[in-house]
């Protein structure tokens, strides 16, 4: 897949520990960020049903002791319930107008690969 680079993206090569930079939104540790983001939303909500991403607006990360992504995502409800314990790729969008239900969300989702921790800090939707 293409990366799109603009003038105020430093190449790989030169960021800096701890400047944010955009990363492009299909990149994989974006969408893995972004999926924890949503499993931190479902634990806390007390809707009957999962939500999942619908799609990723923005995305930025920092390298801060592993990486940090700042994620601006918009997430669905989906037709699975949630007692159900669903793989979320399997669970498709509520298609009934009346269950149908979108939020906008920013997820902060620190990944330490050698660690194999993921913390998140911040995970508001609304």
């Amino acid at each position: 897949c293409a990366v799109s680079v603009t003038n105020e993206t430093p190449p790989h090569s030169t960021i800096r520990p701890g400047v944010p930079v955009p990363v492009n939104t299909n990149n994989p540790g974006v969408r893995k960020a972004t999926r924890f983001g949503v499993y931190r939303y479902n634990n806390s909500s007390n809707d009957l049903f999962l939500f999942k991403e619908s799609q990723i607006k923005k995305a930025m990360v920092q390298i801060v002791r592993g990486l940090k992504y700042m994620l601006h995502v918009e997430i669905k409800r989906t037709v699975c319930e949630k007692r159900d314990h669903h793989n979320l790729d399997s669970c498709h969008f509520q298609r009934e107008k009346n269950l149908q239900r979108m939020l906008r969300c920013y997820f902060e989702v620190w990944i330490t690969p050698w660690t194999q921790k993921v913390h998140i800090p911040v995970a508001h939707c609304h």
